[in-house]
């Protein structure tokens, strides 16, 4: 025979204070833990949000990211014409990009930031075909001009709209364009022509990269057979998804690692709260255990008794947590992205498995937090609680 559910919450209302304290512990670890979760999603949905299936990047043999790369430019029109890649007409839907990083001033910090500075071409257009213009334009060849994306818009001194800051020393540029790419890490860039990119800095006669829109995802398997298999050009393909998958390795386990890391240590200190504050509701029922007891209920039904209640008090804290940490979705954050040592500007992004886990953690803690006082509950002798 089983205690009612009703003895269970009647217990938990009318300890009121206590069971609001710990739940609210218990929901400030699911709070920490799924706003990591959530912040690691998001660097990956960012970074992922960049790539499209059906587009392939060269880069040097050897090179994990773009600004390790070099490509020079006689290869560029040897790798669009390769078999697999797309055309519009008579030409190949491709283009090459060189990429850099500078550092510039903060807006409300103290310091400087590092941004990535793509230098785009002619040809870079249907390689992003969901850039759109919020304001100003795209810069025209051969001039000082840049477009910055949407996220660092108003972030770093200078970049923002008919704003001018220094490309390199002695080399100012004036934002003429404020694009967005849906949430891509593309918005934390800005873009200029690539050949004044590469002159301001010395690169010229080389690229960072080359891009192609293939014919389909499947024909990346032919594509990078004819790039890889020239030994001379010392040249590497990997489809774009997979290289911004790549990218987002490193910042999202350095996330998550330290969010848990930090959740771990919170959830020890809900545990031990959760435990004592059942031990002391515990000795404060021994009477109400010893005439259950008296009643018929086996300790099993009350070592279950005790232990559903610590469960129901976790899992209110749990949805309390999860509910909380779905208001992050509204924030903005920016860190440094540790592949490319560029600001990285993304949004918590939350998701049916990342709330789930988090929910499921605070049910853990109650087990383990009222694991052992439910034992003590269940041994306690019907006799000795009537008396005392």
């Amino acid at each position: 025979m089983m205690i009612p559910l009703r003895y269970n919450l009647r217990s938990l209302w009318v300890r009121k204070a206590t069971t609001l304290a710990t739940a609210l512990g218990i929901a400030l670890v699911v709070f920490v833990l799924a706003s990591a979760l959530m912040l690691s999603q998001g660097v990956k949905e960012t970074l992922g949000a960049a790539g499209r299936e059906d587009v392939a990047i060269v880069l040097r043999k050897g090179s994990d990211a773009e600004m390790g790369s070099i490509v020079d430019n006689p290869q560029i029109g040897l790798i669009k014409s390769m078999p697999g890649v797309k055309r519009e007409g008579n030409e190949p839907v491709g283009a090459g990009e060189s990429v850099v990083v500078i550092a510039l001033e903060k807006i409300g910090a103290i310091g400087v930031t590092n941004v990535q500075v793509r230098g785009v071409a002619q040809g870079s257009a249907p390689l992003r075909p969901n850039v759109k213009m919020l304001e100003g334009r795209m810069p025209a060849p051969g001039t000082d001009e840049v477009a910055v994306g949407r996220a660092i818009r108003g972030r770093i001194k200078g970049v923002d709209l008919n704003q001018s800051f220094d490309l390199k020393k002695n080399r100012p540029v004036k934002v003429v364009g404020v694009f967005e790419d849906g949430g891509s890490a593309h918005e934390s860039e800005v873009w200029l022509d690539v050949d004044n990119l590469s002159s301001a800095f010395g690169r010229e006669g080389a690229v960072s990269s080359v891009r192609v829109v293939l014919e389909s995802p499947s024909a990346f398997d032919a594509f990078r057979a004819s790039v890889e298999s020239d030994k001379r050009l010392g040249l590497q393909a990997i489809l774009e998804t997979k290289y911004y998958e790549k990218q987002s390795e490193g910042t999202s386990i350095f996330i998550s690692a330290l969010g848990t890391m930090i959740a771990v240590f919170f959830s020890i200190g809900a545990m031990i709260g959760a435990t004592i504050t059942m031990y002391a509701s515990i000795a404060n029922r021994r009477r109400e255990i010893g005439t259950l007891r008296a009643l018929g209920f086996s300790r099993l039904s009350i070592l279950f008794c005790f232990l559903f209640e610590a469960v129901l008090l976790a899992l209110g804290g749990g949805l309390l947590g999860a509910a909380l940490a779905t208001l992050m979705g509204t924030v903005e954050l920016s860190m440094i992205n540790f592949a490319s040592w560029s600001e990285l500007v993304f949004r918590f992004r939350a998701t049916p498995q990342i709330l789930a886990t988090s929910v499921v953690s605070a049910v853990a803690m109650g087990i383990m937090g009222g694991f052992l006082p439910a034992v003590r509950a269940a041994r306690t002798s019907p006799l000795a609680a009537m008396r005392g």
